[in-house]
């Protein structure tokens, strides 16, 4: 699932991201990825998707 259009990143990216570098914030996971958040209507749904994926690591 793309969680972020304007960067087109997928929810298995963010949470790889999340925990492969530990970010806690989307901020800090996008910008792992590479990117920065545009718009903003992804990042409440990023937040949910990078705290499950902390808490399953």
């Amino acid at each position: 699932m793309i969680v972020c259009v304007c960067n087109n990143i997928r929810e298995g990216e963010l949470r790889e991201a999340a925990t492969r570098t530990g970010c806690r914030s989307a901020c800090q996971s996008y910008k792992a990825l590479g990117h920065r958040a545009k718009c903003g209507q992804c990042i409440r749904f990023a937040r949910t998707i990078i705290s499950e994926a902390r808490s399953a690591a």
